[in-house]
């Protein structure tokens, strides 16, 4: 599955990961050493994250069940909390520094 923009046409993730048990979202990136570029993690249903025992920043899209983008976190370093995103169905985290300002609240996000 990949994950595109709509609103540029651009591939945020072009192979995304889906998370949708309540273990493999429990584990979600934890212990892992990094992700690759062009890469991606989809939880559902996700509306807040942590990076506890994770060794990289990451950053992060919450979108609604229409693809609605809610929030959007940049460089969320390890060890941090989330603020709980009311109304977000997925969560969609991508390597740290790979949405440098792309994604907007109310843009909107296409699974494929």
């Amino acid at each position: 599955m990949k994950c595109i923009l709509k609103r540029t046409g651009e591939t945020l993730a072009r192979e995304v990961e889906v998370a949708d048990t309540y273990f493999t979202r429990l584990k979600g990136l934890m212990f892992r050493r990094g992700m690759q570029e062009g890469t991606g993690l989809l939880l559902d249903p996700c509306p807040q994250i942590h990076t506890c025992f994770m060794r990289f920043a990451i950053d992060a899209v919450f979108f609604d069940k229409n693809g609605s983008v809610l929030y959007v976190a940049e460089r969320m370093k390890p060890w941090r909390f989330g603020r709980f995103v009311r109304g977000a169905r997925y969560t969609l985290e991508l390597p740290g520094g790979s949405l440098a300002g792309r994604v907007k609240k109310g843009d909107e996000v296409v699974l494929s």
